[in-house]
Order: structure tokens, then C-alpha cells, then sequence
């Protein structure tokens, strides 16, 4: 039988025998932080399927005088720990844009990771569903980020696939860990790895006819500054094109100037497509070389070579991510999507790449799904969100 007795800051999870097997500690400190952001490197350290994330950009996402998202965003973390060393983490974030948005009092885990050991599971999910309580929640969700610009989802299916960077790996205990603790489904995202070979005749034609018959302009660019003109033009359109999506909340203006700054240094001018009518931008699309690999050299390090080896991805593609995608809602129907992928295609096969890793869509967007018809693909990852009633 186990006894929980809370402290400030701390939980403590005590064996029959009187000894305690797991303590939850509250993030307040910058070893804190440290530790929470270093955890997953020591999980994932033997798998060869996890991408590190930057580790100065994590801490940067987790501190409110770095993220924008803070403004409309309660946040709290925890570690786990057992016999002195760290066993698990996770975040609790109520995002109250999107509450207003659905007009329900939703809270989300998020940043999850734990050894498989249900006791560190238990603990952490207790944590943060009990502190979402005493801020009134009425049920709680995830994994999820502060936005949908965060990543999203547990990984389910697609464990031996590398992930894009719009993606994530999880190990697959995890999910009976989280079922057991009383969640389920909620929604999926399924994600798509198609072979890029010569566009067929029939799929350009059709694109220039729906070109032609709509009066639409095609914009490509060659340098950074003419894609940052329509960079807040991008964010209105993908507010609109969104705002209808599970887990979307609108980007403020500073949240798009912290997106801006986070992307402009990687973002490709030659894989970008735009889509205006009557000089209104409509439809845009964000083809980003895959640096999956090279984030993994990286280590979570830009010095001494992460620089080098990200420089060298971008520059040499041979796999590409579908970063963003936006549609205006009003011409959806035009076939958009299949121009932007068309466009983006060309340019593609000119420089030589050969695999495209889409973003995930909801298994529910057959729609979305039908585009990738015409390419020789496979449906390889499906990623879960969970949710759970809280009882008060």
C-alpha cells in the first residue's frame, strides 16, 4: 500500500515498509529547469529514433520572459525522483485563450516522459491533475503544448520511423501507463512519408486550369526579406484557416513575432509558395529540409558543430518536412492544397529531394488525406491526444 504525504514543493510517495519510493518536485529553481529540460536526454540517450531538441530553445519555451504564450498561459512543472536520480517529468498548462474559445474549463498535460514504472506515472499525472483542479479545471488533456505551434500528441503507432521535426517519439509503454490512469482517446493526428518522383501531366494541367479559371498568382521567393512583408499576413490567414480546429487558439502579435524569430533562421526561400487572389493572400505552403538527422548530431548543442551540421542539412536535402500548410477557408473547395503541393514539387525534384515527411492531420481529414493519392506513400505514424473528466 502506498502513502502520498505532500510538503511545499515537494510529494512524497511512501512504501508499506515506510520507505519513500518516489518524490515529485515542483520546477522553481534554474537547476530545476535544468534538470527537467536534460531529462529526456538520458531516456532517449540508446534510442536512435529521438530527435533532441535545442536545449536553450527548450528553456526558452518554459520561461515567461521568453514565451509570449505566458500571457494567456498558467504554467507548472514537475520532476520525479527515486533514490536520488530523476525518473520522470511533466507540465501542467491551462491555456485560457482556448478556453474562452470552447467555452470549457480544460486543462492540458504536456512534456511528459517517465521510466516505465506506474508508481513515477501515478505520481506525476496525480501532480498535475490535482493542481489543476484547485484552479478549477474540469478536465484535462494532452499531451499538449501552450499552442498548436508546440508539439502535440503521444506516439502510438511508427516507432521505428524517424520523426520530423513537427513530430514526436515516445516510447510505447507509455500509452497503457496513461489508459490506466483513466484517460482515453480523444483524437488522433496520422502523418504520411510520400516518395517524391516526376509530376504527372494530368496533376500540373489540372493545376493550371484551377490557376487560370480563378484568376490566382502564384508567388515563389528567392530571398528571407520578401517572405518577412508577409509574415503577419501568414498568421492572420492561419488564425482564420485554423480557428475551427481542436486545440487552436488565434496567434497574438507578439506570439507571431516569437515564431518569426524562432524559424527565420531556417526557413528555406525557395521551398515557400504562396497562393494570391485579387493581390489577397490565400493559400501558402512551407517546405522545410529535414534536419531530423542533423538535430540528432546536434545533441541539443549548436556549439561546438550543431551550427555545422544544420548548415549542411539545409543545404543538401535529400528528405523534406511539410512545415506549414494554410488554406483560406472560402477557397478551399478551388483545390489550393493540390497547387501548393504541385508548386512546391517542382522545386523538389530540382534539388534533388526524395522523401517528404507531412505534418499530422486529424484521422478525421479525409480530405486532407486524398492529396496524397497521386504519390506512392505510406501512413506510418498516428499520434494520440488523451483525455481524462476530473472529478472535484
Amino acid at each position: 500500500m502506498l502513502k502520498v504525504i505532500r510538503e511545499e514543493n515537494i510529494h512524497l510517495c511512501w512504501n508499506s515498509e515506510g520507505r519513500a519510493m518516489v518524490s515529485i518536485r515542483e520546477v522553481v529553481t534554474a537547476k530545476d529547469y535544468k534538470q527537467f529540460v536534460d531529462f529526456p536526454f538520458e531516456l532517449y540517450k540508446h534510442n536512435k529514433y529521438w530527435i533532441p531538441p535545442l536545449k536553450k530553445d527548450e528553456l526558452k519555451q518554459l520561461k515567461p520572459e521568453t514565451n509570449p504564450a505566458f500571457q494567456f498561459c498558467k504554467v507548472k512543472l514537475w520532476t520525479a525522483w527515486k533514490q536520488n536520480r530523476c525518473v520522470g517529468r511533466i507540465a501542467a498548462i491551462i491555456n485560457e485563450k482556448y478556453n474562452q474559445k470552447i467555452q470549457r474549463k480544460m486543462g492540458r498535460f504536456s512534456r511528459v516522459e517517465f521510466e516505465d514504472d506506474p508508481d513515477v506515472s501515478k505520481m506525476l499525472f496525480e501532480v498535475a491533475e490535482n493542481w489543476l483542479k484547485s484552479e478549477g479545471m474540469e478536465a484535462v488533456h494532452g499531451p499538449l503544448g501552450f499552442t498548436n505551434f508546440d508539439n502535440q500528441g503521444l506516439l502510438i503507432e511508427g516507432f521505428d520511423y524517424l520523426p520530423s521535426q513537427a513530430s514526436v517519439m515516445h516510447f510505447p509503454y507509455y500509452k497503457k501507463h496513461i489508459e490506466d490512469l483513466g484517460y482515453s482517446k480523444e483524437e488522433d493526428w496520422v502523418e504520411f512519408r510520400l516518395k517524391i518522383e516526376a509530376i504527372p501531366e494530368k496533376a500540373s494541367r489540372l493545376a493550371d486550369i484551377i490557376l487560370k479559371r480563378n484568376n490566382l498568382e502564384v508567388l515563389r521567393f528567392s530571398n528571407k526579406k520578401e517572405i518577412d512583408h508577409y509574415f503577419k499576413e501568414v498568421f492572420q490567414l492561419l488564425n482564420k484557416a485554423f480557428d475551427e480546429l481542436p486545440y487552436v487558439s488565434g496567434f497574438t502579435d507578439e506570439m507571431i513575432d516569437h515564431v518569426k524569430k524562432k524559424y527565420t533562421s531556417v526557413i528555406q526561400p525557395k521551398f515557400v509558395v504562396f497562393i494570391f487572389k485579387d493581390g489577397k493572400l490565400v493559400g501558402f505552403i512551407f517546405g522545410l529540409p529535414s534536419l531530423s538527422k542533423a538535430m540528432q548530431k546536434a545533441n541539443g548543442k549548436l556549439l561546438p558543430l550543431g551550427f555545422y551540421h544544420i548548415y549542411k542539412a539545409l543545404k543538401n536535402p535529400t528528405e523534406m518536412d511539410l512545415l506549414l500548410t494554410g488554406v483560406d477557408p472560402h477557397f478551399q473547395k478551388m483545390g489550393l492544397p493540390a497547387i501548393l503541393i504541385n508548386e512546391l514539387q517542382k522545386t523538389m525534384i530540382e534539388n534533388g529531394v526524395k522523401y517528404v515527411e507531412s505534418t499530422g492531420m486529424f484521422e478525421s481529414n479525409l480530405k486532407g488525406a486524398s492529396h496524397w493519392k497521386n504519390y506512392e506513400h505510406v501512413q506510418h505514424k498516428r499520434r494520440r491526444c488523451f483525455v481524462k473528466e476530473l472529478n472535484n
